[in-house]
């Protein structure tokens, strides 16, 4: 479907359209809740900012990645039911979401405009990814369309995330009258992938005489993590706003619309370090994995080392200090200085600490195995007993006290398997896997 919209008169002053970018954290599953998140952004975009126009992210309504919730016939049922509450409420702004729909047999990652009560537009993503953590085919079709449709007197196409990344919808899009593109996206964090969009949007705004509103989500979803880092092109390729990754938050950008729709450029955030911006991510990634799974608390082993002393250092900043406890577990071998240093770092971020000797219970575990090892000499085995102890150890703080356990162990580390099975591997999520 192609609509064109209403071109501007020549001799007639600009159109002026403030678009706000609606960078929230949402929950996946949580269909109700999303949609309260929705319909809260939508007003406060209203009465705080004058918005014409709202845009989410990705399959806000449902959370990203939805997997295999989008199999339930009951999904669709609570998608439909929140549409209908959104239309219901007659907002001022017109509202653009992400939603799973379906049209005929098949479901598509849709994005849905509601202007005034209406669904106005419906666009199906076109090049639903399928690699690295994207599984898109498994669940949605393949959209063939074009969207362009007319917002206050703007024409404005629609596209959803790696559409953006593949020849063919922006393209279509300019081709079919639009002058700004609304690009709705859930696109995860790394290391170089904010350089990347960028390079991208610089090269497809300016190619296609087209300004781009490119909408991220931010926030964690189990191994995943969002950085947000929404941000506007002008037809030339030149960033003119951008939103601070790791931030949740509403952002207004006022357009001039007469050949072009020229935004008014903002002042842009200073760019983080690579050291700064990991850490966030980091942060981010702890922060929602354990609120958006319903634990009170973490706990983790101190070492005195470095991994779990940056372990302890995000999980304070994620969580604060009075929802994370940290335990040492020495043995024999245990150095002084590693000691002094563990106290240190629970001292200085304020931290419960306590230190729970393993001594013992090795005594006891050699003196029950002294039988069947009579004869051999020490190895691996009993190395590992030690970490398997205080793997022990901390999953019973866990399971008392409903805490979660954070493992320390780093990428390389895990990459080559330097580690003790039913020991330091003991947990539910090890911040520096992937660092």
């Amino acid at each position: 479907m192609s609509v064109s919209g209403n071109q501007a008169a020549s001799g007639e002053s600009p159109r002026k359209l403030r678009v706000v970018m609606a960078q929230l954290d949402f929950l996946v599953g949580d269909i109700p809740g999303n949609t309260e998140l929705v319909l809260d952004a939508a007003r406060r975009a209203s009465s705080e900012h004058q918005a014409d126009v709202v845009v989410f992210p990705e399959l806000c309504l449902t959370g990203y990645p939805p997997e295999d919730l989008l199999l339930r016939p009951s999904m669709e049922v609570r998608v439909n039911e929140a549409l209908e509450r959104l239309q219901a409420e007659r907002l001022d702004p017109v509202i653009v979401i992400g939603a799973p729909l379906r049209h005929g047999a098949l479901l598509y990652n849709a994005a849905v405009v509601i202007d005034a009560g209406e669904i106005t537009g419906r666009y199906f993503k076109r090049f639903p990814p399928n690699y690295q953590v994207f599984d898109e085919k498994r669940y949605f079709a393949e959209g063939r369309d074009v969207l362009t449709l007319d917002i206050r007197g703007v024409p404005v196409g629609i596209t959803v995330c790696e559409d953006l990344w593949k020849e063919g919808p922006v393209e279509d899009c300019a081709a079919a009258g639009a002058r700004l593109i609304l690009n709705l996206n859930a696109s995860p964090y790394d290391i170089d992938k904010q350089a990347r969009r960028k390079a991208l949007l610089e090269r497809k705004s300016r190619e296609n005489l087209v300004s781009i509103v490119y909408v991220n989500l931010v926030g964690g979803q189990d191994e995943l993590v969002f950085d947000g880092g929404s941000m506007v092109f002008d037809h030339s390729g030149v960033l003119t706003a951008e939103a601070p990754q790791f931030g949740e938050g509403l952002y207004p950008v006022d357009f001039l619309c007469e050949h072009h729709c020229q935004p008014v450029s903002q002042a842009l955030p200073k760019e983080p370090t690579l050291e700064a911006n990991v850490y966030s991510a980091l942060v981010t990634g702890v922060r929602d994995y354990v609120n958006k799974n319903g634990f009170k608390s973490v706990v983790l082993g101190l070492s005195g080392g470095i991994d779990s002393a940056v372990t302890l250092a995000v999980a304070v900043d994620a969580l604060g200090k009075d929802r994370v406890r940290a335990v040492m577990m020495p043995f024999r071998y245990t150095s002084s200085m590693s000691l002094e240093d563990a106290e240190a770092e629970a001292v200085a971020l304020g931290v419960q600490y306590d230190v729970f000797s393993i001594e013992p219970m090795y005594d006891a575990f050699m003196e029950t195995l002294a039988g069947p090892f009579e004869g051999t000499t020490p190895d691996t085995t009993e190395e590992n007993l030690q970490a398997r102890l205080r793997g022990v150890l901390l999953m019973s703080l866990s399971n008392k006290f409903g805490s979660l356990v954070l493992t320390t162990g780093n990428k390389s580390e895990m990459a080559v398997g330097y580690s003790t099975l039913y020991g330091d591997m003991a947990g539910g999520f090890d911040v520096l896997k992937d660092v």
